[in-house]
């Protein structure tokens, strides 16, 4: 095959592939043969090799094909000494190909790392997801259960040197995870435009990792997620069961963590309660900053209300409040902070829509089927002293440090209550127990889940003391 075949051959890629994709990955190949049905080139290095032979080895071959050159396969040389390399390498090959030689290759041509940092892959489209533009630290408001979590956001939002690594932040729906990720992402974004932050999900983040696998492109992959300078992932749980994509995401963190790059990570319980994700990645979520997100007290319910009034005011700058309905919010919606800012919202729309002030009976009106839903709220202090009825003891025996059989069973069936039935953190449980441990709390947990499977009359009793406290 002659130089003039393959520059007629290289016009005819240039146009299929764009002058972008031409100019990065097309144009530094050299062509050094074509015999028995092997096409074998030179390039600057390793990873463009690997990166041609995983994207455009079959449009190449089909333009041999065309050009009347019986082509099978293409192989690919560093240089002259160097072993050649199929176009086709397997998933296995794929997955186990080391970073650190991808990583070393791309940092020894600027040419090349530039082409890397600018071209997009089909992993690339979605680089992270969105970020909403009212999740910021300024619309967060700040009390006792949340100000820890407030304040290890803000630290690692002001960039500079990482001081813990990662930082974990778990709690119970509609506290401020997201809200506080988000955050940092605007604040590190506003410090630094250049910084590559990557906020996803982790049902993002294994959806990627499925279809690296499916479409052969995990170097793709692990590229994307080691270069990111911050990697957010939210809601971690999501991973728990999937080992192959626990491993990847055990490998990225310590890649990123050796880097001395920053992650954050938020789940719905601290990381040693997850169920099903590996003692491995425990441990590693585990050496860095772990801060729980109380459930809201009831000055910070009525702090997010008038935050969420005077934001409203911009939309519904006519309409009054009359005195008492935030307090009254803030008194009977105490679970879930979204579900108090919906029902803010939905009262604004509605008052609007009649005409009418925001008193008493709007509220009322417009609000039932909340407040109903949020009426029955059960207390540690009620679930133990239904158990210590229940099985003819002393409540302070179920507080108290005996340890005997006929004490402790009931107390860890306490504990579990409080547990499926209050939105209390298990640190908190702990105290109300005595000023016991969360991992005494955990244990007692577990064991009645244990107990219930194997023991008819354990699960006789927690369903009956479970429809007793709920009736």
């Amino acid at each position: 095959m002659t130089d003039d075949t393959w520059g007629l051959l290289r016009k005819r890629l240039l146009k299929t592939v764009g002058q972008n994709n031409f100019t990065t990955w097309i144009e530094p190949l050299e062509l050094e043969q074509v015999s028995g049905g092997v096409a074998t080139f030179q390039v600057p290095t390793n990873f463009m090799g690997n990166y041609v032979s995983q994207n455009f080895a079959d449009l190449i071959l089909h333009e041999f094909n065309l050009s009347g050159e019986p082509v099978q396969r293409l192989a690919f040389k560093v240089a002259a000494n160097s072993p050649t390399r199929p176009v086709q390498p397997t998933v296995s090959e794929a997955i186990e190909a080391p970073m650190a030689s991808t990583q070393n290759a791309v940092s020894e041509q600027p040419a090349v790392r530039d082409a890397v940092a600018s071209a997009k892959s089909p992993l690339e489209e979605l680089q992270a997801a969105p970020l909403d533009s009212r999740f910021t630290f300024d619309s967060f408001v700040v009390g006792k259960p949340n100000e820890l979590a407030h304040a290890a956001a803000r630290r690692v939002a002001e960039g500079g040197p990482v001081t813990f690594n990662p930082l974990v932040l778990y709690g119970g729906v509609g506290l401020g995870k997201t809200h506080l990720m988000h955050a940092i992402a605007w604040e590190l974004k506003e410090r630094d435009p250049q910084l590559n932050v990557l906020y996803l999900s982790a049902e993002q983040f294994m959806y990627r990792f499925v279809q690296a696998l499916r479409e052969r492109k995990m170097m793709d992959f692990k590229h994307l997620f080691r270069s990111v300078d911050v990697l957010m992932v939210d809601d971690v749980q999501f991973i728990a069961g999937k080992d192959s994509t626990q491993e990847e995401f055990f490998h990225t963190f310590n890649a990123l963590v050796d880097q001395n790059k920053q992650i954050i990570i938020s789940a719905d319980r601290a990381p040693g309660e997850i169920k099903d994700l590996e003692d491995r990645v425990k441990s590693r979520l585990q050496c860095g900053l772990v801060v729980d997100l109380h459930p809201t007290d009831y000055e910070l319910r009525l702090g997010i209300l008038q935050t969420k009034v005077e934001q409203n005011r911009k939309n519904y700058p006519d309409l009054q409040i009359a005195d008492g309905v935030l307090e009254l919010l803030a008194h009977r919606i105490s679970t879930n902070v979204r579900v108090l800012e919906g029902a803010l919202t939905r009262l604004f729309a509605f008052a609007s829509l009649v005409g009418r002030e925001i008193d008493m009976d709007l509220t009322q009106d417009c609000l039932a089927d909340v407040l109903r839903a949020s009426e029955r709220k059960i207390t540690v202090e009620e679930i133990q002293r239904k158990v210590s009825e229940y099985y003819n003891i002393r409540m302070s025996d179920i507080i108290g440090p005996k340890r005997l059989r006929s004490y402790a069973r009931p107390r860890q069936v306490a504990m579990y209550l409080c547990k499926q039935l209050t939105s209390r953190s298990l640190p908190e449980i702990g105290r109300r127990f005595g000023g016991r441990d969360h991992t005494t709390v955990m244990h007692g947990v577990r064991r009645i889940e244990e107990l219930k499977t194997i023991d008819g009359q354990i699960a006789e009793d927690v369903e009956m003391l479970r429809r007793s406290l709920e009736a």
